[in-house]
């Protein structure tokens, strides 16, 4: 607790870093702020050819390109996080070993980054619902706990990430590997119906499975999320949480001498 109230007298810092963070991402870009829309939608022109066309993945009454863009979004603010915000540590060495501050504020701040291309690919995502004719009402409103239960997760997976990159470097050579692989074990190309059912159990402890079919569901079927898809993931991540805070903040001393 204590620890938390530390970082809570920072949260001027915080927020100056995310606004560099933002700033430096995006500086002397030709499309700026539009990358963030940029990526989702070129990998949903990507996926729509190859799953519509050339291999067809049936996705029911929902057209595919709305379809896949309600994965990419949530998804791309969770690999872009991961991206930035493991190596947020080994990129701001020299901050790192001249002053004392709440060394967690860099992943956030890179995590609270890419929180801000989300949103704006959000506002994309919205226009397509209306053009598609979808109005999911005010069940829409489970997006806040699917989104709190994913902001949960990218926060344990980027403080664990970027304290073990400080010990062995070669992580950040895994991390794009393992975003890749993470991916195609999220049902983003996908409906989790193609899950045979006896691995069901065993998917969804993947915590960005259950998130992504909530999303899906909520948006675009205008259901609530199922109990049996996002408890297993919400188990998993608070599990993470504890375990990449703590050994973060037990890190947090020997962080400048091994940079």
């Amino acid at each position: 607790m204590r620890r938390l109230i530390t970082l809570f007298r920072y949260r001027d810092l915080l927020w100056l870093w995310l606004l560099r963070e933002v700033r430096v991402r995006y500086k002397q870009s030709l499309l700026g702020i539009g990358w963030a829309v940029a990526q989702p939608l070129a990998l949903t022109v990507i996926f729509t050819l190859v799953f519509s066309r050339l291999v067809p993945v049936d996705t029911g009454s929902i057209p595919y390109p709305l379809f896949s863009y309600t994965a990419l979004v949530p998804w791309t603010f969770f690999a872009t996080s991961m991206n930035f915000g493991i190596n947020s540590l080994i990129n701001n060495m020299n901050l790192v070993t001249k002053i004392y501050f709440p060394r967690e504020i860099l992943p956030l701040a890179s995590i609270g980054a890419a929180f801000v291309d989300f949103l704006v690919s959000a506002v994309i995502l919205a226009g397509m619902m209306l053009l598609y004719g979808i109005r999911p009402g005010w069940i829409a409103l489970w997006v806040v706990p699917l989104l709190i239960l994913q902001i949960a997760l990218t926060i344990a997976v980027v403080l664990l990430g970027s304290a073990v990159l400080v010990f062995f470097r070669d992580v950040r050579f895994v991390v794009p590997l393992l975003v890749q692989i993470w991916m195609y074990a999220t049902p983003i190309i996908y409906p989790v119906t193609r899950v045979p059912a006896q691995f069901q159990t065993l998917y969804f402890l993947n915590p960005m499975a259950g998130v992504i079919d909530g999303y899906r569901r909520v948006l675009l079927m205008g259901e609530s999320p199922l109990s049996s898809t996002l408890i297993p993931g919400a188990i998993v991540t608070l599990g993470l949480l504890i375990i990449g805070y703590i050994f973060f903040k037990r890190s947090e001393p020997v962080f400048a001498d091994l940079i």
